[in-house]
């Protein structure tokens, strides 16, 4: 399939919405205009559902999608947790701790794919949950500022410090499933040499 025809399959373009939405997501979260910021997030959110629904059911699975999804959502939800950081709805050091993990990752990713030492970097279930807890904990500041819901406040308090233990603890993880499929391939490599 060509570059073009990947760029108009419909799972790519729910994903381009997502990626669409997001500077308007920022000013309108940094305008304080709560409810369109909350009524772009569950667009981008939707699009997200529907993207890999979308792959599935149309069969229009790409390996521009491959990328780009993921791309996608990482650079939401770091964008968001900046942008909430910077209104003192998230603090400094959650948003830290969660950069440095993603930074770290794609360093050492980039590092072993272009030495050509690892090329499947699948994330690991601690990071899962990590990244569900960040869905969860960005869900709930928007939502607590469209709705007053009593107890909102201490769940996110407690979603915080829950992604501060939960960051690292993924990064040590992936850190350490790398390392040992590098060293396995490693081995196999030495096994077969003559």
């Amino acid at each position: 399939m060509t570059v073009f025809r990947q760029v108009r399959a419909t799972p790519n373009l729910l994903t381009m919405v997502r990626l669409f939405a997001l500077p308007f997501l920022v000013i309108e979260i940094l305008d304080n205009h709560w409810k369109m910021a909350f009524l772009l997030l569950w667009i981008a959110g939707t699009s997200d559902a529907f993207d890999g629904i979308a792959a599935r059911r149309l069969g229009q699975a790409t390996r521009l999608g491959q990328y780009l999804d993921p791309i996608a959502d990482k650079l939401l939800l770091s964008t968001l947790f900046m942008v909430l950081t910077h209104v003192g709805l998230i603090p400094r050091y959650v948003t830290v701790l969660v950069f440095s993990r993603d930074l770290g990752i794609l360093l050492i990713c980039t590092l072993l794919y272009v030495t050509n030492v690892l090329r499947d970097f699948p994330p690991s279930w601690l990071g899962k949950w990590n990244t569900a807890v960040q869905i969860v904990v960005v869900l709930t500041i928007m939502t607590g500022q469209v709705v007053h819901i009593p107890g909102l406040e201490r769940a996110v308090w407690l979603l915080l410090r829950f992604i501060a233990v939960l960051a690292p603890m993924s990064a040590a993880q992936y850190a350490w499933i790398t390392m040992r499929k590098v060293q396995t391939q490693g081995s196999e490599i030495a096994a077969s040499a003559p």
